[in-house]
């Protein structure tokens, strides 16, 4: 039976044949981790409460017409935090936002069709009420991407 708590060997061994054959079956991810199709289905069901944050595939915006990555530094009105995170899903250009420590609060990874799009994209987030002041940083080669499977790896091996 699953236990509630950090993902366990099996847990992890699941989640790498999942993010590895993302269209498998139930069936086909207990028979490559090596557990029963009960064991999987029922652990697959926790893990979508607790560990998966999406099944979204992840789309080159490039693709979609957007070559540009940025990341925006914002400094903002601490007691509008929760506003300015609001505001800011409204801009489809802005793919993430993270609450940050330092000299800055929030990092902001944005995309954009050129220059020029960058620049209105940057001006609308200084226009949100509560940002002060913004940084913006272009994105000139991805040397890494995002990326969770050595996780999964080292946490699937015995202990």
């Amino acid at each position: 039976m699953p236990h509630d708590g950090p993902v366990d060997a099996v847990d992890a061994r699941i989640l790498l044949e999942l993010a590895e054959h993302p269209r498998a079956t139930t069936l086909a991810l207990a028979d490559r981790a090596g557990i029963s199709r009960n064991t999987a289905q029922s652990r697959l069901a926790r893990l979508e409460s607790s560990a998966l944050d999406s099944f979204e595939r992840r789309i080159s915006p490039a693709a979609l017409g957007y070559p540009l990555s940025a990341f925006i530094t914002a400094q903002v009105t601490q007691r509008l935090l929760d506003e300015v995170a609001a505001a800011l899903a409204g801009v489809p250009e802005v793919l993430q936002v993270q609450g940050i420590s330092g000299p800055v609060d929030l990092m902001i990874q944005v995309v954009a069709r050129d220059a020029d799009d960058l620049y209105r994209i940057a001006g609308l987030i200084l226009a949100i009420p509560g940002v002060e002041r913004t940084n913006t940083a272009l994105v000139m080669r991805q040397l890494l991407g995002y990326r969770i499977t050595p996780l999964l790896r080292q946490a699937a091996e015995p202990s």
